[in-house]
């Protein structure tokens, strides 16, 4: 019986999925390889891996125990690659990390600060929402994850890493523009654009105005902050979205924030981690980094 690591990793990624698609997606392959790895890995074995139900995989039997096997090694191959890498401080090694989307405007920057210090680490770097995001982190798939409030659901190491302050935005000559303290309960009578729900940003501007006994008038759900500041931008609601996502726009943009009563909503950025888990060198002195960032300088915008 002969099979390659690659078609361990393969396997195991359609097993975690339970999609020849998806996996395809995460790995960076196209679907038909994946497929051809896999009927590869069931020829070696002798015996199917992998049975369609409707329109469903399932793991046989013989596919729940090659994936056992599959994961034993390939954290085995992980943890060896970690001891090596420490052995050798910060000259090599590599750093997968994963963040929610509202983070791309923070953490890139200072994941290229990090990478020109020390050349010789990979990074690897995942943008999705917290859904997913949360999956990724149940599942160990990452070194770190960026996200805002921490899951209660899972056993985590969080640490905050920054603020992220949340304001409600609006077109630039929107008619409250350039109002003082807006009563919270006039925002509400406008429309509203807003994440999908799971989003920690919808969670947060949800709580808020059903605190102060308003009920949001949801006119639109987009997946991403760039297509919810392009709606604003084009007049159809206002929206309550990290006042990072404003760091291209500069002060005399399409979008400006509103002076609302309340706003902003002080949350923070968490670097998180299964508990448990043994970081790698490369791991550890990026979370220094992210500290230090906080330390020296400003992350947040200044009120």
């Amino acid at each position: 019986m002969r099979f390659s690591l690659r078609q361990m990793q393969i396997f195991a990624a359609v097993a975690r999925h339970l999609s020849y698609t998806r996996a395809a997606e995460a790995l960076h392959l196209t679907q038909p390889a994946v497929f051809a790895q896999v009927r590869q890995l069931e020829e070696s074995v002798g015996l199917p891996l992998l049975e369609r139900i409707g329109r469903k995989l399932h793991l046989t039997a013989a596919g729940e125990e090659v994936l056992a096997t599959s994961r034993e090694t390939l954290d085995a191959l992980e943890r060896l690659e970690m001891r090596l890498a420490d052995l050798q401080g910060l000259k090599r090694g590599r750093l997968r990390i994963a963040m929610v989307t509202t983070a791309k405007y923070l953490i890139p920057r200072l994941l290229g600060e990090f990478c020109a210090r020390h050349p010789g680490i990979e990074a690897e770097l995942t943008v999705t929402n917290r859904e997913k995001l949360l999956a990724r982190l149940a599942a160990n798939e990452d070194d770190l994850v960026i996200l805002g409030k921490p899951p209660g659901e899972l056993d985590v190491v969080a640490t905050p890493i920054a603020d992220n302050p949340l304001v409600v935005l609006a077109r630039h000559d929107h008619p409250l523009v350039g109002q003082k303290a807006i009563p919270p309960a006039r925002i509400a009578e406008e429309p509203f654009i807003l994440r999908e729900r799971g989003s920690g940003t919808r969670r947060a501007a949800e709580r808020f105005f059903a605190a102060q006994g308003c009920t949001l008038k949801v006119r639109m759900e987009l997946g991403s902050n760039e297509a919810i500041k392009q709606a604003i931008a084009g007049g159809l609601g206002l929206s309550v979205l990290s006042r990072h996502t404003l760091a291209l726009e500069g002060e005399a943009g399409l979008i400006q924030p509103l002076d609302v009563a309340g706003f902003p909503l002080q949350s923070q950025w968490y670097v998180a981690y299964p508990a448990g888990k043994h970081l790698s060198a490369v791991a550890a002195a990026f979370i220094d980094h992210l500290l230090a960032s906080q330390r020296d300088t400003a992350l947040d915008f200044p009120e």
